[in-house]
């Protein structure tokens, strides 16, 4: 579509081959509402499914047509069919499935948080690196409508030089859903704000410093942070960006929203799927240029972040497989995302602003 003379889309391609064989460790709420509709939708090939629990197995089997139901990890690690495994646990059992699969030859999709500590995530990369192993991180917001769209008007000018960049989010997040989520003293940030960490590296870079303030709600059931202010500040750039989250918004005045100013023009919009989560709708976004005062140019969006949006970084992994070369959402470039985190909690804890350390260069 044209925006104000600017091509842009929310279309998310396949590669040209995509028919590899796809396996599934996992088999919770987001793996049956997110991923398999999503590559059901475009028709990628998922062969095989395991979870610890036999019985959420079948039943997502059964749900979504896959034809084998694996009873060990070692099954799937074990199937020539199977080139890609979808990692759906968490965190802390994540790394060694996925130095299990990078051993085994299996390329890998894990999701977000991609490590609970900084030291085995880099681990596991170099492992994958060594082996010629392709990782992706499941940071689907960046191909999500509204964040998809905005980075193509930031790479075509269209906001000049970025100044100001914000993220909103008030709204009533049904953590009930994500019981052992709710558990974690390190909840809020490591669990959703790091979506906004990673897609504010995507439009603008790596931060050098982060000031981060973390707070509960009154009498919340939760363990950790459910309210959070982060800001980041940049090296030699007249940018700051903020990231503002309140998830215990009880009222009706609640909202998700993005604005990326900059001395050539603004872009805003809004996040559809903390909507009404998990349903939410399509996102938002508007565009005016400074030269056009008050002319509001609405960009026609027609992807959702849930399920769409998850197609992305199977179909960029895919892409780096038959290319050779990295995923948009490799796991060494999440390695900066996972930084911001850590250095937003130690900032957060110590009161303090906290220089971000840069991500290694391979």
């Amino acid at each position: 579509m044209n925006l104000a003379g600017y091509e842009v889309s929310d279309t998310i391609e396949l590669p040209e081959k995509h028919d590899y064989g796809i396996g599934i460790i996992g088999c919770g709420g987001i793996v049956n509402y997110a991923h398999l509709p999503a590559y059901r939708s475009r028709g990628l090939n998922v062969v095989a499914c395991y979870d610890q629990d036999p019985d959420a197995a079948r039943r997502t089997a059964d749900e979504h047509g896959i034809p084998h139901v694996a009873t060990s990890v070692d099954e799937l690690l074990n199937r020539d069919d199977i080139a890609i495994l979808d990692v759906a646990v968490t965190p802390w059992a994540q790394m060694e499935i996925a130095e299990r699969a990078i051993a085994a030859g299996k390329h890998l999709l894990c999701q977000k948080p991609f490590s609970d500590s900084i030291e085995s995530a880099e681990r596991v990369v170099e492992l994958a690196a060594e082996a010629g192993i392709k990782i992706a991180v499941n940071q689907q917001m960046r191909w999500d409508a509204g964040i998809r769209v905005a980075k193509q008007l930031v790479e075509q000018g269209a906001i000049g030089t970025p100044a100001d960049a914000r993220i909103e989010v008030s709204v009533k997040t049904p953590w009930h859903m994500w019981p052992w989520i709710a558990a974690q003293d390190h909840l809020e940030v490591m669990f959703h704000s790091i979506h906004y960490h990673d897609a504010l590296r995507y439009l603008f870079g790596d931060p050098s410093s982060v000031t981060a303030f973390h707070h509960k709600w009154p009498n919340q059931p939760e363990v950790g942070e459910t309210r959070t202010l982060t800001v980041f500040e940049y090296d030699q750039r007249d940018l700051q960006t903020i990231i503002d989250c309140n998830h215990h918004n009880w009222s009706d005045d609640f909202y998700a929203r993005f604005r990326f100013l900059g001395d050539g023009g603004i872009i805003t919009g809004t996040l559809g799927v903390l909507y009404d989560y998990p349903t939410g709708r399509v996102d938002t976004l508007e565009y005016q240029p400074n030269h056009e005062p008050r002319a509001w140019h609405k960009a026609e969006l027609s992807t959702w972040w849930i399920p769409d949006a998850f197609v992305g970084p199977m179909a960029s992994l895919m892409e780096a497989i038959q290319t050779g070369g990295e995923p948009i959402t490799a796991a060494r470039d999440n390695l900066g995302t996972l930084r911001t985190c850590f250095a937003a909690y130690e900032s957060a804890t110590q009161k303090r602003t906290v220089t971000i350390p840069r991500p290694e260069v391979p």
